[in-house]
């Protein structure tokens, strides 16, 4: 028998044992697919494409564009989202110092007049009927938040025409790996076929890791909190490596092994890493596939910049495309499928988007034959590139 509460419910509730508890960390939230803890990447749109956001504990790898432009943006998005959290960050990069990529992460959107300023940059596209804008076949397709509203319980949104303030910066806790400061203070050291700035990174990290109380089998006294690790260009010259100068590197198993471990540390912490990666320039296509393979998530970034897209009428909305190459299986035996394959980003004056590619459906006006080849064959390639369930497919599936 089962007593009525007062609001006509029964007053029976089912019992979670405090172990297998989530915790509750600021800025996190448990996935209603596999119940893993999750953080914002500092994108929504790129959150609802790998299934609500990060898993803590797993790295999401970064294909570089061309420049390296967008994806550096991408870093910048996810440590800014740390900042608004108030998560621990560790930044480590070869090329550019830590504190001047800090510098220049973009400011948080808490003004609803900065929301409104945002918003008529959209009033323009949405003003006007939908059918007559995209094709049928994106109709019936759920909307992506890629603007600031109520709807977005999740992340946050930034403007990146501004950046975060001096004062903010001096309030947060972060840590730096400089990879040139770091071996001016020590002797070069090299271990297991590993190159010497690869290893200093794994002691730093391995470091910050135990002594900051976020491994997971300590328990912090302090309130509990989440590390935030970003890496730019891994794999570069700059770190030591020659994996994007030959087709035989001299260490051809380095950048992997690194991959290896430094998953291993991230499975047993509460820690979220990016990574991005200059895959354009790693010319041995086996290093590659197995740096995807020792990666959770895997995102590949394609400029328009220098190609002949950025000219093609096509894609005059959009400045790149966004191929998901991998997405984490996490407590199931099948990984999460993306729910669209066509992906496109564009840089406003403010904000960064990431939309579902909408081609024009009326193409007799503007766009030559040769063009309308080019359409046929863009379609198919992003069917078959951004998502695993095209594969094998001569034809669409309208």
């Amino acid at each position: 028998m089962a007593a009525l509460a007062t609001g006509g419910a029964t007053s029976f509730q089912r019992k979670v044992p405090t172990s297998s508890r989530l915790a509750a960390i600021a800025g996190t939230r448990p996935s209603v697919r596999h119940g893993q803890l999750l953080l914002s990447s500092g994108l929504p749109s790129l959150d609802g494409v790998l299934g609500g956001g990060l898993a803590v504990g797993t790295l999401l790898l970064i294909e570089e564009d061309k420049y390296g432009i967008y994806s550096n943006l991408f870093l910048k998005y996810f440590l800014a989202e740390g900042i608004v959290c108030g998560h621990d960050l560790f930044v480590a990069s070869a090329k550019e110092d830590p504190a001047d990529i800090l510098k220049e992460v973009p400011a948080p959107l808490f003004d609803d007049a900065h929301k409104n300023q945002l918003d008529e940059e959209e009033s323009a596209i949405k003003s006007k009927p939908e059918s007559m804008n995209i094709a049928w076949r994106y109709q019936n397709l759920p909307k992506m938040e890629v603007s600031p509203g109520t709807s977005a319980p999740f992340g946050h949104f930034y403007d990146v025409s501004k950046t975060v303030s001096s004062d903010v910066l001096q309030s947060i806790k972060w840590h730096r790996f400089f990879l040139p400061e770091e071996v001016a203070l020590q002797p070069e050291i090299k271990t297991c076929n590993m190159t010497c700035g690869y290893t200093r990174l794994l002691q730093s990290i391995q470091r910050i890791i135990c002594q900051e109380g976020f491994h997971g089998s300590y328990s912090q006294k302090k309130q509990k909190n989440i590390l935030r690790i970003g890496i730019q260009s891994l794999g570069s010259v700059l770190w030591g490596d020659d994996v994007c100068c030959t087709d035989n590197p001299d260490d051809i198993h380095s950048l992997t092994k690194f991959l290896y471990v430094l998953r291993g540390l991230l499975r047993t912490s509460l820690s979220a890493c990016i990574i991005t990666v200059p895959a354009h320039l790693i010319q041995n296509t086996a290093i590659m596939e197995r740096v995807t393979n020792l990666s959770d998530t895997v995102v590949g970034l394609e400029s328009f910049i220098g190609s002949e897209r950025e000219t093609n009428p096509l894609y005059k909305d959009y400045h790149g495309l966004i191929h998901v190459r991998q997405i984490p299986r996490l407590n199931s035996l099948i990984c999460d499928v993306s729910g669209t394959k066509d992906l496109a980003f564009r840089l406003k004056r403010k904000l960064f988007t990431i939309e579902r590619l909408h081609l024009p459906p009326d193409l007799s006006d503007t766009v030559s034959r040769s063009s309308k080849q080019d359409l046929a064959e863009s379609t198919k390639l992003l069917s078959s590139g951004c998502g695993a369930m095209a594969t094998g497919k001569k034809h669409l599936d309208f």
